[in-house]
């Protein structure tokens, strides 16, 4: 039978075949584009798009259902790399993380396609994003801010408790360092349960932020987020395996 672990290093696995899946195919549609292919419509956009909210609609549906088996191992994942582990957010990335890559695409793209803007032939991708688009963008980012505050806030409360009643006092009163009773289990519980509450809060907005960028851009523009942002992820986890293998932790 597999251990609470394995299950949710399981389920971490899979989200990441399954961003590897769809970022082949969000590649293979832009590369049809820029090969001349009439092939990538508004349409064929938005169903690419749609289709990766659905599956992280899933995903965070499922992390919900396993947060209450084992919720520390969320937050401490044992299946990420220590690099990874250094940049979690409520056992997962700050959705403004969205926002900051946007304007970076967007910076980036326009100096890439500098001489194809100039002449008009740049056509529908980040680096053509316009003033409206920005400043939605810009309203939705001071937005997402004030909402992880919240959270990160909530959490610290969270964190602090630990040094509160009842956990603190009856650690206090044990003659032996460590053992467990009623008490501690009962408390500690309810911790957890806690901690599962604020994590699917935070996978709520991660989902409600990116619902909500992808309908400010247009549908290529989201797609090309999209395989951004996808291949930000999976080279992460690479690279934070290659660091954990220089430095003898694998």
């Amino acid at each position: 039978m597999a251990s609470d672990d394995q299950i949710l290093q399981r389920c971490f696995h899979e989200w990441m075949a399954i961003q590897e899946q769809e970022l082949n195919q969000l590649l293979q549609a832009l590369n049809q584009k820029e090969n001349g292919g009439d092939d990538l419509t508004e349409t064929s956009c938005t169903q690419l798009t749609e289709k990766s909210i659905n599956s992280f609609q899933e995903y965070i549906d499922k992390r919900a259902q396993l947060s209450r088996l084992d919720i520390s191992g969320l937050f401490s994942p044992s299946w990420n790399t220590a690099l990874e582990k250094a940049l979690l957010w409520v056992a997962g990335c700050r959705p403004s993380m969205y926002i900051r890559l946007t304007y970076a695409l967007c910076g980036s793209q326009v100096e890439f396609q500098l001489s194809e803007i100039i002449q008009g032939l740049a056509r529908g991708n980040l680096g053509q994003i316009s003033a409206t688009q920005l400043r939605m963008i810009n309203d939705l980012h001071m937005k997402t801010i004030k909402e992880e505050e919240k959270l990160s806030n909530k959490l610290a409360g969270l964190q602090e408790n630990i040094a509160d009643q009842p956990i603190a006092i009856v650690a206090k009163r044990m003659s032996r360092v460590g053992e467990t009773s009623g008490e501690v289990d009962h408390a500690l519980d309810e911790h957890e349960s806690s901690m599962a509450n604020i994590l699917q809060e935070a996978d709520k907005l991660r989902l409600s932020t990116l619902k909500e960028l992808l309908s400010i851009l247009t549908p290529l523009q989201g797609v090309d987020f999209l395989v951004a942002s996808k291949k930000l992820h999976l080279c992460m986890h690479e690279w934070g395996k290659t660091r954990d293998n220089r430095h003898g932790r694998i």
